[in-house]
């Protein structure tokens, strides 16, 4: 079996990110694990954050999009209120 790649999708959800708010009919874009796929779900928090769906702390805004675009996109969910992002395997 090959090895799985990573995929991510952005979860509006409530401020202790509890499963049961994370929403996969509301929530329903998956960002592959590559350089541009990272950038469009970088803009999708970006555009979260502007709509003021989710919060992040202004000192935070470089960390999380670094830990998007070249890190580990799940660990910029510690700084997000209202919003959580999460890995899963593909194929």
């Amino acid at each position: 079996m090959p090895k799985p790649g990573k995929a991510f999708i952005f979860f509006n959800c409530d401020a202790a990110k509890t499963e049961a708010s994370m929403n996969i009919f509301y929530n329903r874009e998956i960002f592959k694990d590559s350089k541009g796929s990272r950038k469009n779900l970088w803009k999708r928090v970006w555009e979260e954050y502007g709509a003021e769906r989710i919060q992040i702390a202004t000192d935070d805004l470089k960390t999380v999009e670094l830990a998007i675009i070249e890190g580990d996109p799940v660990e910029a969910s510690n700084y997000i209120m209202f919003g959580a992002i999460r890995a899963f395997d593909c194929y």
